[in-house]
This record gives structure tokens, C-alpha cells and sequence, in this order.
């Protein structure tokens, strides 16, 4: 995958992971950095499970599950 389909699957990853956890996106720009940094935690996570995806299916759906757990973990920072 190149540099604009990551550029994609982290706009992609960051909304969908704003809509399931917050209920509404954070902009072009939030989503895209959201979806990034999502995408490197999931597939850290997954790195350590023992995981591996692929293809641009297999990406986005790590970069959805990281991001969620990065707006997760920021939610309890937060509070």
C-alpha cells in the first residue's frame, strides 16, 4: 500500500473510530492524525497478540481497533 493508502485507511480508520466511540468526527485533519496514530497502536497491539493483517481490509480494521483504544485511553487521561 502506498503513501495514499495510508493516507486513506487513516482518514477512514480516524471517522469510524470517531463515530463508534465519540459519536461524531473530529475533522479532516483529526480523523487523519487519529486514524495514523490508531493504525501504529493497533498494529503494535496486534504485534505482541501475535496478529497479523493484510491488505487494506486487514490495515483498516487494525487501525480502527488502535484508534479506538487511543481515544479510549485518552478519554480516561482526560477525566
Amino acid at each position: 500500500m502506498g503513501f495514499i493508502g495510508w493516507i486513506i485507511c487513516g482518514l477512514l480508520a480516524g471517522f469510524i473510530a470517531g463515530k463508534l466511540f465519540k459519536g461524531s468526527g473530529f475533522g479532516l485533519i483529526g480523523n487523519l492524525v487519529v486514524g495514523v496514530v490508531g493504525g501504529l497502536l493497533g498494529g503494535w497491539v496486534f504485534g505482541l497478540l501475535g496478529f497479523s493483517s493484510g491488505g487494506f481490509v486487514g490495515s483498516l480494521i487494525t487501525a480502527v481497533v488502535g484508534a479506538l483504544l487511543l481515544l479510549w485511553i485518552v478519554s480516561k487521561v482526560k477525566k
